[in-house]
């Protein structure tokens, strides 16, 4: 028989002990009923839950976008053509999209400015996605050669999008801060689902990383965030949002868009629980202290 445990040093398998190893103080004498509402790229949200950006669903992008605008969450979305982002865009979802770091630099300022036309919120670039998992490599990604973008590089397609632009991938301080200078406005946390073997957790950085970029740079958590316990755990520890993607796929593909929703809203839900069980008005006024890491 297989064996099926995860290899050491596994990111999605560390990522789990450690969030499962945070304990929560509660502080409900005199709390008052909380909000989940959350400003993010200077829109209004329902939730801080941001969909992680997927690619290639059955039910197709513009079903994903449409349970997202249901749930009242901002809606990444990754691989694709203009075309899929469009139908994306048309459900009046709030989307940011984030492009593969291509090796062609005109197949990234073809979807930069697609997505600015077409009403996209922001954009982004997944730039972990670059390099191959086992080597140093510039990868192959669904066809399309990859290239580990360079500062300069980077620096360009920030000027050029015309709209907020996150980085996907950064996970130091040294990287936020990297991305921070070169104009981004914000990154999103992530070891994109196990891509860098012992990956710290995005979690276990997010304390360090806040107080080194200040409180105006949107930090997102992704990365093994599977129910709203979880996602007040990384907010607490000084995340503007989370991503989540892998617990909302199969409630996609059974019950289409609206189980998806359903999803996103009972995750909110439990964030709200925690957020009234620990005296935290909304997901912004979070105290840290709350959060008791234990031996893991």
């Amino acid at each position: 028989m297989a064996d099926s445990r995860p290899l050491p040093g596994d990111s999605i398998a560390l990522n789990r002990r450690y969030l499962d190893h945070l304990l929560v103080e509660g502080r409900i004498v005199g709390a008052a009923h909380p909000t989940a509402e959350t400003r993010l790229l200077g829109c209004a949200f329902s939730t801080p839950i941001v969909t992680a950006a997927l690619s290639h669903l059955k039910r197709g992008m513009a079903a994903f976008a449409l349970g997202a605008k249901q749930a009242g969450a901002a809606c990444c979305i990754g691989m694709g053509s203009c075309e899929e982002m469009e139908s994306a865009l048309s459900t009046g979802a709030k989307i940011v999209k984030i492009i593969k770091p291509y090796a062609d630099p005109d197949l990234i300022f073809e979807r930069l400015a697609c997505a600015k036309a077409h009403g996209a919120v922001a954009v982004g670039m997944d730039v972990e996605h670059a390099v191959n998992v086992a080597d140093d490599r510039d990868s192959l990604v669904a066809g399309y050669p990859m290239k580990l973008p360079t500062q300069q590089e980077l620096k360009t397609y920030i000027g050029a999008a015309g709209l907020p632009f996150l980085i996907k991938g950064a996970l130091s301080v040294r990287d936020a801060l990297t991305c921070r200078d070169l104009g981004c406005a914000g990154v999103i946390l992530s070891h994109h689902n196990g891509l860098m073997r012992w990956a710290v957790p995005p979690a276990m950085l997010l304390p360090e990383i806040r107080q080194a970029v200040g409180r105006d740079f949107l930090l997102v958590a992704d990365g093994g965030i599977r129910d709203g316990f979880d996602a007040f755990k990384a907010l607490a520890l000084g995340a503007d949002a989370v991503s989540v993607g892998r617990a909302l796929m199969a409630p996609l593909d059974e019950g289409g868009p609206e189980k998806m929703a359903d999803v996103l809203r009972a995750m909110t839900d439990e964030i709200k629980a925690m957020l009234v069980r620990t005296g935290s008005p909304d997901p912004a006024h979070i105290d840290p202290a709350v959060i008791h890491p234990v031996d893991w």
